[in-house]
């Protein structure tokens, strides 16, 4: 399916927007993989009765600096552009951004470019957009974190299903049972391995993250996505144990493995 104004509209002109788009996500996004994790930390606290008035959210408070609390102004703020030109630094103290912040801008950039590369562009495409924005998100965190948030998986496997609900991806079907076996095999993983491992060798955020994959993938996708993911954490679990950048039992990340072999999927299919 393809929008009725894309004879219209010339191709250069819509990947200038794809671009200028990214760019905007790719900003807030790293908003939420600072912001996010600190969120859910106090949100526990509160729960345990260690309650914090001070408001904490995506939209406040204002961003700043890590090192000197210098608020970013709307000038430092220009998705890449800003970095540049302040030469990797902050303009109070003079330390250095963060190498994360432009790398998730490119991507939030980079991430519409390919796929209008591989697809036409219409609502299908764009909907992978969506699922690629919220991967590089989850992708981040987990690292960062070794967390794949609820606050992320859950809404991306509602949307995955809702959108296979209008007609587009594998289909209504197909993605509800995809869903649902994404769940009960990375359950059942969870389940053994911590059994015959004695400790976890899955956390849930990734048994969840499976069953928005196979929302998205559909049943039909999903042996295909996982095995992409799995085949990917193994060459990387191998290639840093060889490197001795980590050691045998050490934990490493998943998600972004698992995301990875999605949009891999979903980019080709």
């Amino acid at each position: 399916m393809a929008f009725g104004w894309e004879t219209e509209v010339p191709h250069g002109l819509l990947l200038i927007g794809l671009g200028l788009a990214g760019a905007l996500v790719g900003s807030f996004l790293n908003v939420v993989i600072h912001r996010l994790p600190e969120m859910m930390r106090r949100r526990d606290a509160e729960n345990e009765g260690d309650s914090d008035t001070t408001r904490y959210d995506l939209a406040l408070p204002p961003s700043s600096c890590p090192h000197c609390g210098h608020l970013i102004r709307a000038h430092e703020n220009i998705p890449l552009l800003s970095y540049l030109l302040l030469r990797g630094r902050c303009s109070g103290c003079r330390q250095p951004i963060a190498l994360r912040y432009p790398l998730v801008e490119l991507l939030g950039i980079t991430a519409p470019l390919l796929l209008a590369g591989l697809r036409p562009i219409g609502p299908e495409m764009l909907s992978i957009c969506i699922f690629a924005w919220f991967s590089i998100a989850i992708a981040a965190i987990d690292i960062n974190e070794f967390l794949v948030p609820d606050d992320l998986s859950l809404p991306l496997l509602w949307l995955g299903l809702l959108i296979a609900a209008t007609g587009l991806g594998p289909g209504a079907v197909n993605a509800i049972y995809g869903a649902v076996a994404g769940y009960m095999l990375f359950l059942a993983i969870h389940s053994i391995g911590r059994k015959l491992a004695r400790r976890p060798v899955l956390g849930m955020g990734d048994v969840k993250l499976a069953a928005a994959i196979g929302a998205w993938v559909g049943w039909s996708g999903l042996p295909e996505a996982l095995f992409i993911g799995c085949a990917l954490g193994s060459i990387i679990g191998i290639g840093l144990i060889v490197l001795k950048r980590s050691q045998r039992g050490h934990p490493i990340p998943f998600g972004p493995f698992l995301v990875s072999g999605a949009l891999a999927w979903l980019g080709l299919h």
